[in-house]
């Protein structure tokens, strides 16, 4: 059985400062959440703890303090990955923490999505992640280099690599960012290679099924997020396929991948400026000069709207929905008034 050490795990001064001098308990990293259970690696091997909050509060990478079976703390996150969770209620999702590169990866064909890859870097921006964008199918490309060019110009926090996710030797490339206890998290759709680079880079051979020829999209292989050491002293997170990406509590993510907008807002005549017919408006006058794509500004501004709406509290979620239905209920009634 390998061992691990704290610095092999990604201990850092960042964890020790939480620790008290006379601390008896024993630091662990999650490598896999549970109904019911988590498990993790310490010092002294694999262990797998209870709770004692649900375990939906913990995320793969996260630091617990363990002691006698049980997680008797969560450390501070350096870094926490995250998404608004499906459905109606307010709630966010956990997806990894304490990771070092967000590894967002994607095809050099129709799944290369400028808007969907905007979300991702504006979630690892709000993680206060490194973003890596890893082209796919750069074999099958007429001009992968294409692909590169447009990923890195995003946003000027981006580096983007085109490999051939079969190729072994073209994967190694990745090696930086998940050596010497360094953390890379994979996240993208399904089929797009994904399992296919961890399974170099782990070791450990996952089953993989490729992309779909008619609409480039791929079929689940990964269905649970696992924490796994790689071949050169790292470590990866694969994440399941991502159909639905919600962002939430990702106003500075967004305003970092849109600097460049964000930077031209400050210059509007009107600090409450909404960029449509207002005078002294900064943003306007740039498109209208060829300057900024409107597209991208669209995009921003989706992007703006839908994190301020999923972010919302609970409360005020619900006081929305009150006025929306005292709304509905006052023009049905004007309208049977009226009908009389």
């Amino acid at each position: 059985m390998t061992r691990f050490s704290l610095s092999d795990l990604g201990w850092s001064t960042h964890f020790a400062r939480q620790l008290d001098a006379d601390e008896t308990a024993t630091p662990v990293r999650l490598t896999a959440i549970n109904r019911r259970d988590v498990e993790g690696l310490g010092p002294d091997g694999p262990v797998t703890l209870v709770t004692p909050m649900e375990t939906g509060a913990y995320a793969v990478g996260d630091w617990v303090l363990s002691e006698g079976g049980r997680a008797t703390a969560l450390l501070d996150r350096s870094t926490l990955i995250q998404r608004r969770a499906a459905g109606h209620e307010v709630k966010g999702q956990l997806i990894a923490a304490n990771v070092d590169t967000l590894g967002i990866v994607t095809s050099c064909n129709a799944d290369f999505n400028p808007a969907r890859l905007e979300r991702y870097l504006a979630m690892a921006a709000a993680a206060g992640c490194l973003p890596l964008i890893i082209l796919t199918k750069a074999d099958e490309a007429e001009d992968p280099a294409d692909y590169v060019r447009r990923s890195e110009a995003l946003s000027p926090l981006v580096t983007a690599l085109a490999i051939d996710a079969r190729d072994p030797e073209e994967v190694k490339r990745l090696v930086p960012w998940c050596k010497d206890g360094q953390t890379l998290a994979l996240v993208g759709s399904s089929g797009v290679g994904k399992t296919t680079i961890q399974n170099c880079l782990t070791g450990i051979e996952d089953a993989t099924q490729g992309i779909r020829e008619d609409d480039a999209k791929g079929r689940h292989t990964t269905t649970s997020r696992a924490l796994r050491p790689t071949l050169f002293g790292g470590w990866l997170i694969d994440t399941p396929g991502m159909r639905e990406l919600r962002l939430t509590e990702a106003a500075e993510g967004i305003d970092a991948v849109f600097a460049d907008i964000a930077d031209l807002a400050l210059e509007c005549r009107f600090s409450d400026c909404q960029h449509d017919t207002e005078p002294g408006c900064a943003i306007r006058a740039a498109i209208d000069a060829g300057s900024l794509d409107e597209a991208r500004y669209e995009r921003w501004q989706k992007l703006a709207r839908e994190d301020q709406y999923n972010t919302e509290t609970v409360a005020e979620s619900r006081a929305r929905y009150r006025k929306l239905n005292k709304l509905y209920k006052t023009g049905k009634a004007r309208g049977e008034a009226k009908r009389r």
